[in-house]
């Protein structure tokens, strides 16, 4: 009996297998490494000291998938993979759709193949689009303003729909917010290919001399300091949702939705201020206008997870902050 984790060398998905290895599950990661490296699979080795099975390959690859239930017992899956670049999803929409959505199909079709109804789907607080009223619960209006966000719109619907159709199917939708930090031993973060898109990575790029400076988007939003304000989660807290959510699925049927968050707001100067107080190093910035589509305010209310997953975020802002920076020393590039 195995978890199959598709983009499991990727930054949310690393993490997730670190915490399904050290529960004591079997894994199985396929991943093209189209936004992660190679490394981290003995990266995951050396924090766990556990072996575990690993396909290269895409995911809308129908056939590798088959190979994958054929070989291994495949008894849930938690599926990450997908592009995930909100400002390039508008650059390039059919991309974003002929990816994420063609991926998903063929692995719920393979899935149903095999006899496998139990999935945990890596969705996103973009559902949720701009927000008329926080903080955010589950039953807030869905209305994805990106094509990143209509592709997880889209995927949950699919998702909805399937277990409607068939009550054995078990599907546990996760609307993240926004995960920043790294594992403790610094051994994993977030390292993305190419320009990355969010905060804690510009940071680290700013930081190390990469980048010159932070281009923090508009300071007159109505908030205490005019940025905006969204719901920083540490990864580790949020891989350990998904642990909680593989119970989850294992005890019940249906669509579940639910709001991985830690139900706290903190504006983009509130992380800048964190990050220079516990690492000691400067964050140069500038002031530029508001960025098209960007919320006020955007942060959860997980009380739904809380309770029913049995699953609390446990880390301060000062922890995700130290443990990024950790990150970063042990992996200067």
């Amino acid at each position: 009996m195995a978890v199959l984790v598709t983009g499991g060398t990727g930054y949310i998905g690393s993490h997730t297998v670190v915490e399904l290895l050290e529960a004591g599950e079997d894994v199985i990661v396929i991943d093209n490494f189209f936004n992660s490296k190679p490394w981290v699979l003995n990266a995951i080795q050396d924090i766990t000291g556990k072996g575990f099975g690993f396909y290269e390959g895409d995911v809308a690859d129908k056939d590798m998938l088959r190979r994958i239930f054929k070989d291994c017992f495949i008894e849930e899956v938690i599926h990450f993979a997908g592009y995930k670049a909100v400002g390039e999803s508008v650059q390039k929409p059919v991309m974003y759709y002929r990816n994420n959505i063609d991926t998903t199909l063929a692995l719920l079709e393979v899935m149903e193949e095999f006899g496998c109804r139990r999935l945990v789907f890596s969705s996103s607080a973009t559902v949720y689009g701009i927000p008329k009223k926080v903080p955010v619960t589950e039953g807030s209006p869905l209305s994805a303003i990106n094509p990143y966000g209509s592709t997880k719109l889209m995927i949950e619907n699919m998702c909805r729909e399937l277990c409607h159709a068939d009550d054995r199917w078990s599907v546990a939708l996760l609307r993240y917010f926004n995960p920043i930090g790294a594992h403790e031993s610094g051994k994993i973060g977030e390292d993305p290919n190419g320009i990355p898109n969010n905060l804690m990575p510009i940071i680290l790029n700013v930081v190390s001399g990469k980048t010159p400076i932070l281009s923090v988007y508009g300071n007159d939003y109505p908030t205490p300091d005019g940025t905006c304000i969204r719901d920083y989660i540490h990864v580790v807290d949020l891989a350990k949702g998904h642990l909680a959510a593989i119970k989850a699925v294992r005890r019940d049927t249906g669509a579940m939705e639910f709001n991985l968050g830690t139900g706290k707001g903190y504006s983009v100067l509130d992380i800048i201020n964190a990050f220079e107080k516990v690492n000691g190093v400067k964050v140069p910035y500038v002031i530029t206008g508001r960025r098209a589509g960007d919320a006020a305010q955007c942060y959860s209310d997980p009380s739904k997870a809380n309770k029913e997953l049995e699953w609390k975020a446990e880390k301060d802002i000062e922890q995700m902050c130290r443990d990024a920076w950790n990150f970063l020393q042990q992996h200067q590039r």
